[in-house]
Order: structure tokens, then sequence, then C-alpha cells
């Protein structure tokens, strides 16, 4: 069964806090799920479908729905799988709209690692006892940022590509980023400035990372006939894929991710090509996190996507592909380090014509948003979803 047209995204709402030094986590939820149900134009009454991922507290939906007070729920799920969980959270709620568990769901992110003074990156990551991994990485060293190190320092030797062609990544996020007030980083840098910040991870510098944020962000998804009684714009979710990518038994491509495979999927179920695509919001906790991506998600030949980001292609009103038109997590924030859902609620924003009047891409009817989750080197989530606006 095809999810082409059963769904419509009707609400989306992104918190404006960047420091939450006076909010728990689960006002942080709280507060997003209320910016959706707002901007949908319902209640909280409406909500029959709740989805999460670890990101909240506790026994995720157990706890947040209680701190909620959402009455009427016949339907949860808390799949996590790192920043790729929001859009997976999409295409999984558009399933079960169509086979009738829920008419209307909403999806939370939220978290405060900037207040907690996390150092996101350079920390040894581990997710308890008993990981199955650990063991064999974490005596070597492996942290986040070395992990994508990797997967840039391989491209590179495969493929040629520059620190240079991967600094025009930021340099894009960062000329979208001036026109919103929230972002964290507003000022337009130089591909020299990128090159020239300190080396976090050979060959990653520090403008190649994303920045550290509190806040979070919503969505409500519903079925057809809801969406077209509401005021707001049409925004269909025509496909969704997701994939995962690991150590294939010591067989490691590190130049590639699993959006290889969840961006065909999300294309066919679509009925559209990547040429098709007006905008695209794609993960970008590094630099390399998006060459990747592009290339994968079939934008770009493999090997070729050093010279397709290069001379601004991203930036929009100037490249042929406009991507992050809200700075992204390069620049905008990577609320509870966790980056998909933002990454989803601009491209609604694109759709609705909502985006800022600078960065608006001109006749957007049609965009594609794609989340990694995990670690781009090891083992990690891939979830890629298109969207049309109708």
């Amino acid at each position: 069964m095809s999810i082409n047209g059963k769904a419509y995204i009707v609400g989306a709402f992104e918190h404006p806090t960047r420091k939450a030094d006076d909010k728990s986590v689960a006002q942080l939820h709280a507060e997003v799920a209320l910016g959706a149900i707002e901007d949908a134009g319902l209640t909280k009454r409406d909500i029959d479908g709740y989805f999460c991922a670890g990101d909240a507290p506790g026994l995720g939906p157990l706890n947040i729905v209680d701190y909620m007070g959402l009455e009427g729920l016949r339907h949860f799920d808390s799949t996590d799988v790192g920043g790729s969980s929001y859009l997976a959270h999409v295409g999984h709620a558009a399933e079960a709209i169509a086979l009738g568990k829920c008419s209307i769901a909403l999806i939370t992110l939220a978290g405060r690692p900037r207040a907690e003074a996390m150092a996101t990156g350079t920390a040894p990551r581990s997710w308890g006892a008993n990981v199955p991994d650990d063991p064999f990485e974490i005596p070597f060293g492996r942290t986040v940022a070395n992990v994508y190190a990797m997967c840039a320092m391989r491209h590179m030797h495969e493929f040629g590509t520059t620190s240079e062609q991967l600094a025009w990544i930021k340099v894009a996020a960062s000329h979208h980023a001036q026109h919103n007030p929230h972002a964290m980083l507003r000022k337009v840098v130089t591909v020299e400035e990128v090159v020239n910040s300190p080396l976090v991870a050979d060959p990653l510098h520090r403008l190649d990372c994303c920045v550290i944020s509190d806040g979070g962000g919503a969505l409500i998804v519903a079925r057809p006939e809801i969406a077209k009684s509401l005021k707001r714009p049409l925004v269909k979710v025509k496909g969704a894929g997701e994939a995962i990518k690991h150590q294939m038994g010591g067989e490691v491509d590190l130049t590639y991710s699993g959006a290889r495979w969840s961006g065909p999927r999300a294309f066919e179920e679509a009925g559209v090509t990547p040429a098709d695509i007006k905008y695209a919001s794609i993960y970008d906790s590094f630099t390399i996190t998006v060459l990747m991506q592009l290339e994968d998600l079939g934008f770009c030949a493999k090997g070729q996507g050093g010279k397709f980001v290069a001379d601004g292609n991203l930036i929009s009103g100037v490249g042929k592909l406009p991507f992050n038109t809200d700075g992204g997590g390069l620049c905008n924030n990577h609320p509870a380090n966790r980056g998909g859902m933002t990454k989803v609620i601009e491209a609604v924003r694109q759709l609705r014509g909502e985006a800022h009047p600078a960065v608006q891409v001109k006749n957007c009817d049609l965009a594609l948003a794609h989340g990694t989750g995990g670690l781009l080197g090891t083992r990690h989530g891939s979830a890629t979803l298109v969207l049309e606006r109708e």
C-alpha cells in the first residue's frame, strides 16, 4: 500500500529559543506541541496519535502524553533512530492514518543540550550498557566528529573532494541564516574563513560542524479530508523511504550513506525524480553529511558532490538546488542534537510560501526533506520524505 496522498502535514512549529535555562525538556515538548496545534487551527482534544523519540524524557510517550494531558489517544510510536526519527515519524504517521489507526498525529522533538553544556562531536558517544559495538570502538577513541571526519577523508581520497568544496556548504547555509532572526550564527562567512577555522577532526574544521542548541519542534499530520477542512495551505506527503546502513560485517565503504536506499524508495512512491525537486532540506550535522547525501539521493553522481555544491549552487536565488533556507544545523539550530525535525519544518515553510522572502523559492511546489541519525561512518538510519504543495 502506498501512502502517496494518504496524509497531509497541517501544522508545524519551531521553538524560538536556542538556550533554555529556565525550561525543562518536558515543558519544551509541550510548548512546541501547542505551537503546532495552534498553527493547524486544532485543539489538543483533536489529537489521537502521538509520535516521539529518545529525546522525550522517561518512557517517552507514556510520560509526555501524561504531561501534556492528551486524552483520546489511540495510537503511539516511539521509534528512535536519532536525528532521522522525525522524518521516519511522518512516514509512520501517514501509514497509521492510511490504516485508520489514527486521524490526527502529533510529532514532537525537544532538548536542552546547550543549557546542559554538552559538547557535541568531541566526547565519546555511548548509548548505555550492553551496546554490542562499544567494546570494539570506544577503546580506539571513537567520537562523533572523528567518525564523520573519516568519511570526509575517504571521500577526498576516492574522489578528490576538497576542503574548499565542503566549505561552500557552510557558506550557503550562512547566506540563508542572515535572514533568520533566531539563527545562532547569522554572519555570512567565506570559503577562506571556513577552511582557516581551527581543525576539529582532520579534515573537518570548526565551521564544518553544526551548532549546539536547545529548543525543538513539532508537526501535525492529518487525514486528507481533515486537512482540506482547515484554513492552511495543503502540504501532501507523497513519498517516504527509510533505511539503515551499518558496517555490513566488515565490508565498509565510508563514501556513501543510507540515503542510497531511502531516497529511491521515497522518489518511487512519490512518482517523481530528483530533477523535479525545487527545494531540499538536507541533514547537516557536518558539511560532509550534506555532500554525501546529495550524491546518494541522486542530485548528482557519486564523487561529483564537491563540484555540485561549489560556487553557491545551494544558495536560494543563486544556485540550482536551494537547501536549508533557515540556516540549518550549521547556522540556525540543532535542537537536542537531532536536526531532522527542523528539516521537515523548513520544507513545510517553503511549500506554504512562508519562508523568509529573501530565501523563499519561487513556485516551490515539490520539496524533499532528508535526515540521518546515528554515526555516518559506522551505523546510522536514513529517512527521506517527498512533500508537495497541493
